[in-house]
């Protein structure tokens, strides 16, 4: 696994983004594609239909999108789980403090989304904000329950997927080198 200050092996063109709700997912994976040229596909904007449904042409949108040569998502919905990975390159993984960082940030998304009512895919709004008390899946009850879910799914990812380069990120400031840095040579050179 490589840190923020290692440089990649090789010019990424295959990019997965994974972290828990809140962690900056979407940003980075956008900002990464800006960088290497690649087209950002925003996962959950293919997966979520009207009224929050999962589409039924997911899996095969992204095997659409896997197919392509060079793409950025995030690395999001067990289906998609594996066919994301079989064609990654890199995977960039956000660790970040989940007190500190995250869960202020989940929060923070939340109302600001809710209170503008936001249009986030296909029509779908955030549900009210007395839902985080009703519903279980509740954008912030998830953040929550699965904050730990990566340190265990890592190490397994590394063992099945070795073709695929993993970096930790476990704060903004490493976000920031790394994107200028150590991503960069590799871009680049």
């Amino acid at each position: 696994m490589h840190s923020h200050d290692e440089p990649l092996p090789h010019r990424p063109r295959r990019v997965l983004v994974a972290g828990v709700s809140g962690a900056g997912k979407t940003t980075l994976a956008a900002r990464i594609a800006a960088i290497t040229g690649g087209k950002h596909t925003e996962i959950d904007a293919l997966f979520h239909g009207p009224d929050w449904t999962p589409r039924g042409e997911f899996i095969a949108d992204v095997h659409r999108l896997v197919g392509t040569d060079s793409w950025t998502t995030e690395w999001m919905y067990d289906a998609a789980r594996p066919l994301l990975a079989d064609k990654a390159d890199l995977l960039v993984w956000l660790d970040l403090p989940f007190l500190r960082v995250t869960l202020p940030r989940v929060l923070r998304r939340t109302v600001r989304r809710r209170w503008r009512r936001e249009e986030l895919w296909n029509g779908n709004i955030e549900a009210p904000l007395l839902s985080f008390f009703t519903d279980r899946d509740h954008i912030v009850r998830w953040a929550i329950r699965t904050r730990r879910k990566y340190s265990g799914v890592m190490p397994q990812f590394v063992a099945e997927y070795p073709h695929v380069v993993v970096v930790r990120l476990r704060s903004q400031r490493e976000v920031e080198q790394w994107l200028g840095g150590s991503l960069m040579p590799a871009v680049t050179g």
